[in-house]
């Protein structure tokens, strides 16, 4: 079985969780900027909720499916259709042979995740099925998808759940496990983070603005990293550092004084000032944000990090435990 990209639009590529255990050796973890949407994808198929999915950003991606095929979207709504009817979110769906699914626009959010039943057929690079671009690794031949481009799906016996809200073109269900972040356009966001092991190379006045003002996405942000624009950033410390050890959410001061949160595609080593680090609970929400959107940040405490993280994974464990009840 495969379905067939009929048009590539703006980006999508093959992700998963990443490349996890090889940042010490250089090596990019890559992954989905919103995995907290791909683990749910993935759980309301029955998946291991760290399976590849299909990465949509934006608007344009269409795929055909030769065969009935068993997917969930999650993420940001970029307005998935088939034969002009409005796909539903968050929820499983039997989508029809011969049907094609385009993704029109986005009306919420910035980056969807398609996944299916089992998984696509992907060959593994260091444990992962990710897409790195920058050096041509993973996913489909290292690379965005393109147009004509067939994805395999892992050659599984299928489970058949029921779905009761039928048409001609696609089945689906009445429920829904849509978390609260997702339901809504934001425009603008609060970020938590904790101290960086620069943070007080920064004065006083830099240290209280840092989380009283908004900063705006900037339009040069990308999966490597969010790029903000706003109040300049001062140092008490005039030193050059030596590159230091980074990673997802590194909150990194550049010599114009605006900050970058380093992402999925990120370096290993920088040699920027790091002020602060975004928690662990408050990554995947850089996945939905859009050039021009505006952040806030907020200052905790390691042990409110680590609170965060624990409610996070108390929510999908709840999701899963309502997605077990409804089948």
């Amino acid at each position: 079985m495969s379905i067939t990209c009929l048009k590539a639009g703006t980006l999508a590529t093959i992700q998963d969780i990443g490349r996890i255990g090889y940042q010490n050796i250089g090596v990019i973890v890559s992954g989905a900027m919103d995995s907290f949407a791909l683990k749910i994808a993935n759980r309301l198929l029955g998946n291991h909720q760290h399976e590849a999915c299909i990465e949509v950003t934006m608007r344009g991606t269409a795929f055909h499916f030769s065969e009935d095929t068993y997917i969930a979207i999650t993420g940001g709504d970029l307005t998935p259709t088939i034969q002009g009817m409005d796909v539903p979110q968050w929820r499983p769906v039997l989508v029809r042979a011969n049907q094609t699914l385009r993704f029109k626009g986005a009306k919420k959010g910035l980056r969807s995740y398609l996944a299916v039943q089992h998984g696509f057929l992907i060959e593994e690079k260091l444990g992962s099925k990710s897409t790195y671009l920058r050096a041509n690794m993973g996913g489909l031949n290292g690379r965005a998808l393109q147009e004509q481009d067939e994805i395999q799906l892992m050659n599984t016996n299928w489970d058949t759940p029921v779905l009761p809200i039928k048409n001609e073109y696609f089945s689906t269900v009445s429920w829904h496990v849509r978390p609260d972040f997702y339901k809504k356009a934001r425009k603008r966001h609060r970020i938590r983070f904790v101290e960086g092991n620069e943070y007080q190379w920064f004065t006083t006045a830099t240290q209280q603005n840092f989380e009283r003002v908004h900063f705006d996405v900037a339009m040069s942000s990308d999966r490597m990293g969010y790029r903000l624009k706003g109040f300049k950033l001062q140092k008490d410390v005039q030193q050059e550092m030596v590159s230091e050890a980074v990673t997802n959410g590194t909150i990194q001061v550049a010599n114009d004084g605006q900050p970058i949160i380093l992402l999925a595609d990120r370096q290993t080593t920088g040699g920027y000032p790091r002020i602060g680090q975004v928690i662990s609970a408050d990554l995947h929400r850089f996945g939905q944000m859009k050039p021009g959107d505006q952040i806030r940040f907020e200052r905790v405490t390691l042990d409110e990090a680590y609170e965060a993280l624990y409610d996070l994974e108390q929510q999908l464990n709840h999701i899963e435990v309502s997605i077990q009840l409804k089948k």
